[in-house]
């Protein structure tokens, strides 16, 4: 095997590179992991706290409005994944990570203190920068220290912090919904919007002392400092030890900076990446939890009029999404237990197949039931609809976006990904609705099923497996011919 790892081996045997890649896990790498996922959480936060709010903002909203407030911090998110990519590989990652807490905590701050809908829909696009940005930069941040074996475990923290956020605004909600009916168009939306500040600022004060990665300091000629870093990791190294790994790492990326940095297996993998990410927005998951207050209250109320009615029509809608919630983190436990047990491909292949089999489920019951066997069917199609996702879908996404591409541009690459995945999210969001009204909600879900076979078809046809390499081997994955030369010339 050569590769940027392999090269960085001391004459004695010993690799800066490859021990990394080998160590336990201590407490330090799931906190680290944790404090870069932090953006999750405000995503899963985000995305469920406005459609909490929505029906109790006390201004005029056109549809224009409306829709931009829900999806529109998608487009902005988008926004702040491209912009950050570039940024992230000149600057590191821990400083666009501390930046991006900042930004998360004033965009938050200005949605709870907004005196008009232009304030309002300001704060919505900071949001959406920041969490954008932080999509882009969290799971490249922790693939440069994972070790190889739990890099997956590692990487799917961050689809577990948005399944937790999500859950956490939607008992938010009903909790301040319950204890302040009467102040549900006053104060009460404001809380829900502004609450998101609190775990910002914690992690904009955690995230300044947390290390910078190994490996883009050592791309960087920072020597000492990844000295400290490593030391922080457990991985002691002397100074002229991090020199040669340095020295190795650097000639490995020059040898692809005097063809290309972006190489047809770097532009490979990205268009596997943004296609994954695609499809993993545009099959529907994020539709219970942005609309789930309105889509499934119905299901669960009977007519009525008055503010009371209103507040209690959306406090239904908010707990039975705040369950679907409560099935998403449950779900996800089980990807981050055998991502790297089974492998990235299998996972992905299952999750789309229970997606397209759950969400007929659910469309049955929309066209053919009513009453009680149709709130039932309806529920059991979602939770297990959600299940598969979270299993198969949502944390793959964001790992193999954190793994596929070399240090020097995986900033970079994981941007765009993430932009992509951002867009998807934008289109269906804010389509949705139209959608939903010309053809009616079973044939969206029909809809959503076909995606998800093709979504299948897909990773079955072009996503290779990584499960146990390390980022420097996983390159070799997608540049085959350009590996076996080099291993003939060694």
């Amino acid at each position: 095997m050569a590769s940027e790892q392999a090269t960085a081996r001391e004459p004695g045997g010993r690799s800066v590179l490859d021990e990394l890649d080998n160590r336990i896990p201590t407490n330090f790498y799931w906190y680290l992991a944790a404090l870069a996922c932090v953006g999750g959480f405000l995503f899963g936060y985000d995305t469920s706290n406005i459609g909490s709010a929505l029906a109790f903002i006390p201004y005029h909203l056109s549809s224009f409005v409306t829709g931009y407030l829900v999806a529109g911090a998608s487009l902005g998110a988008a926004v702040g994944a491209l912009v950050a990519g570039p940024l992230t590989d000149r600057f590191g990652r821990k400083s666009l990570l501390i930046a991006d807490a900042a930004i998360y905590a004033i965009g938050a701050l200005l949605s709870a203190f907004t005196v008009n809908v232009g304030m309002l829909l300001a704060a919505r696009t900071l949001i959406g920068l920041a969490v954008g940005a932080d999509s882009a930069i969290a799971t490249a941040y922790i693939a440069e220290f994972a070790p190889r074996n739990r890099r997956g475990q590692l990487s799917i923290i961050q689809q577990w912090m948005i399944t937790v956020g999500i859950l956490v605004a939607y008992i938010i909600a009903v909790i301040i919904l319950k204890a302040a009916p009467g102040s549900a168009s006053g104060l009460d939306w404001r809380l829900i919007l502004g609450i998101g500040a609190i775990p910002a600022v914690i992690a904009f004060a955690l995230r300044a002392r947390m290390p910078e990665s190994p490996r883009w300091l050592m791309l960087h000629g920072r020597l000492d400092d990844t000295r400290k870093a490593l030391g922080l990791l457990g991985v002691e190294a002397s100074q002229q030890e991090i020199e040669r790994a340095a020295s190795e790492a650097t000639r490995t990326e020059e040898r692809r900076r005097s063809k290309t940095l972006w190489t047809k297996g770097v532009r490979r993998a990205l268009i596997v990446v943004a296609v994954f990410f695609f499809f993993q927005q545009i099959t529907g998951i994020n539709v219970p939890f942005y609309y789930g207050p309105a889509v499934l209250a119905k299901f669960f109320t009977t007519g009525g009029g008055g503010t009371a009615a209103a507040v209690n029509a959306a406090v239904a809608g908010v707990e039975v999404t705040a369950i679907l919630g409560a099935v998403n983190v449950i779900a996800t436990y089980f990807a981050f237990r055998y991502i790297d047990k089974l492998g990235r491909r299998p996972l992905a292949i299952g999750g789309y197949a229970g997606m397209t089999l759950f969400m007929l489920v659910a469309a049955a019951g929309v066209a053919y039931l009513t009453g009680v066997p149709k709130t039932v069917v309806v529920m059991v199609g979602f939770a297990f609809f959600i299940s598969s996702f979270a299993v198969g879908v949502g944390g793959t996404g964001w790992l193999i976006q954190g793994e596929m591409f070399p240090t020097a541009v995986r900033g970079r690459a994981a941007a765009i990904a993430a932009a992509v995945d951002w867009i998807g999210n934008f289109l269906i969001v804010q389509f949705f609705p139209t959608w939903n009204a010309r053809v009616g909600l079973g044939w969206v879900m029909v809809g959503f099923a076909v995606l998800a076979v093709l979504a299948l078809l897909f990773v079955a046809r072009f996503l290779p497996e990584t499960k146990g390499l390390s980022v420097e081997q996983v390159l070799e994955v997608w540049e085959p011919r350009e590996s076996a030369a080099r291993a003939a010339r060694s």
